[in-house]
């Protein structure tokens, strides 16, 4: 069976890790990327399974990160994630639903191992 692989895009090195950790002890192959410009070429290399998208980057936004997506007509599980107002992490949401993309779930910084796990799960 082919490992799960992860992406995690965050311009926080921290939470890319911690975020990573939880993600190994799922079994997921991860690839992390704190520049929001390496994103597309992040993704065509690991073709993941699941994004972890963080929504305020320098650069490119999750915003626009998710719209990309959209175009790609990518299959993976996305979760926004943001530690700003989780308003603009449900526009997110609401936006990929709508313009096709189908498991998208929005979680606020801090977010909790247990939280991660399920959501990863």
């Amino acid at each position: 069976m082919t490992a799960k692989r992860l992406l995690i895009v965050d311009d926080e090195p921290d939470f890319c890790n911690f975020v990573a950790v939880v993600g190994e002890e799922l079994g997921y192959l991860i690839t992390k990327v704190t520049d929001s410009l390496c994103f597309a070429d992040a993704y065509r290399e690991s073709a993941p399974d699941c994004i972890v998208i963080d929504m305020v980057m320098p650069n490119l936004d999750g915003f626009e990160l998710i719209k990309w997506l959209v175009a790609e007509k990518s299959n993976a599980k996305i979760l926004i994630v943001t530690g700003h107002n989780p308003h603009y992490a449900k526009a997110a949401q609401l936006q990929s639903v709508a313009k096709g993309l189908s498991q998208v779930k929005t979680f606020t910084k801090p977010i909790s191992v247990s939280k991660l796990r399920a959501a990863l799960s």
